[in-house]
């Protein structure tokens, strides 16, 4: 059963998978930072200097400190019941980004591997060329 496991363990597939999500978890990052540091100031600075990820409503004040909360650390730290609009927001746009971007991969892979597949498929005689061998094999009979 060591045996079946080690070879389990070591095939392609799994180290494949494993390198993947890696660089997934760090793609993932990459994107948060697009999202959160690039893409989301601008939006919310045409909106009227509007922060995304401080965007929060109120369903029960919280027990530490009443409310208004000025920003979604105040609510947290005094315990209020939130939706968190504004992040859910930035993880819709994350999520965005990131499936388009995985998209224009696997489009890209799958022309290279239509390339490859035209190149490695064997090239057949013209009809031309099929009938002029016809004719030479004929005359050496």
């Amino acid at each position: 059963m060591l045996k079946e496991f080690k070879n389990f363990a070591i095939k392609g597939n799994v180290v494949d998978l494993a390198v993947g999500v890696i660089i997934g978890a760090a793609f993932g990052a990459i994107v948060k930072s697009l999202v959160d540091d690039i893409i989301m100031p601008p939006i919310g600075f045409l909106l009227g200097n509007v922060d995304f990820s401080n965007l929060f409503v109120v369903i029960k004040e919280g027990a530490k400190a009443p409310g208004p909360y000025m920003t979604l650390a105040d609510a947290n730290a005094a315990g209020a019941v939130l939706i968190k609009y504004g992040a859910f927001a930035n993880t819709v746009v994350s999520f965005l980004i990131v499936s388009f971007s995985v998209f224009l991969m696997i489009s890209q892979l799958q022309k290279l591997q239509k390339k490859e597949e035209a190149a490695a498929a064997p090239v057949l005689p013209s009809d031309e060329v099929k009938l002029l061998s016809e004719i030479r094999d004929l005359l050496k009979k």
